[in-house]
């Protein structure tokens, strides 16, 4: 798992972009297209796009093409952020149901689409395509949508758990809970007892190292929490999302 992603904007923006929905509505008031708010929307979403094509039985270069095609054509244009409507629940359901209705509307086409152009192209990271699990491939296209959607939250949450404690000079709390907890879940590793990690990152008894887990363990509950929350509008819906969350770091746990 590569932790890159970047999880807010920063400065005073930082309070603004509470919610998806909060940022689509300030994508509305934007006369100017501010590329910064509608980036991060297709930063969290392009990747969950491509997953569905390629199990809808696209190639990887027509996954490509599509995923542009799509940002462009029905994100970027404004049709869809004009059409999205908080009071109908997750903004990913809705990004769906488009995403369905620009394949129908490109399967009825005569023609082969054209290509955009090079100024238009919306900026994705192909080098980092996403590659689903085995098991994961066998699902279908919805649910690989799904997975790959909470799969990046998951790691833009991961990510900011380690720049919170690096930035504080923690170094030994992100370390120890990489070590002991992270990669035996996500990578099936076995996990390293807690006297060598005690001697390998300096740390003075267990009892202490154990207090740290917890520590770390509580910080990225809460910013799982938050990163959860912004993608949905009610209480109710949070909880229901975060229960899905909890389900899914389990499976992952068990895989």
């Amino acid at each position: 798992m590569v932790h890159r992603d970047r999880t807010d904007m920063g400065g005073a923006r930082e309070t603004f972009l509470t919610t998806h929905w909060s940022l689509i509505e300030g994508v509305k008031e934007h006369e100017d297209k501010d590329r910064a708010l509608i980036g991060l929307l297709l930063e969290r979403y392009w990747k969950p796009v491509y997953c569905y094509l390629r199990r809808k039985g696209y190639s990887n270069e027509q996954a490509k093409d599509l995923t542009q095609g799509f940002f462009h054509e029905v994100v970027l244009s404004r049709h869809l952020i004009e059409r999205a409507d908080q009071s109908k629940g997750r903004f990913r359901t809705f990004l769906l149901h488009a995403l369905n209705q620009y394949l129908a509307d490109e399967q009825r086409k005569e023609a082969a689409q054209k290509r955009i152009p090079e100024s238009k192209l919306v900026p994705l990271d192909s080098s980092r395509l996403p590659e689903l699990p085995q098991e994961v491939g066998q699902l279908e296209a919805e649910q690989c949508f799904d997975y790959a959607w909470k799969a990046d939250l998951l790691e833009r949450a991961l990510s900011e758990l380690k720049q919170w404690y690096l930035g504080r000079g923690m170094d030994a709390h992100w370390h120890l809970f990489r070590d002991r907890l992270l990669r035996p879940s996500l990578e099936g590793l076995e996990a390293p007892s807690l006297a060598h990690l005690c001697e390998q990152y300096g740390i003075e008894t267990e009892t202490k190292a154990s207090n740290m887990l917890g520590t770390v363990k509580r910080q990225f509950q809460t910013i799982l929490v938050k990163h959860v929350r912004q993608t949905v509008l009610s209480g109710e819906a949070a909880e229901e999302e975060l229960g899905e969350m909890f389900r899914f770091l389990k499976k992952q746990s068990r895989g």
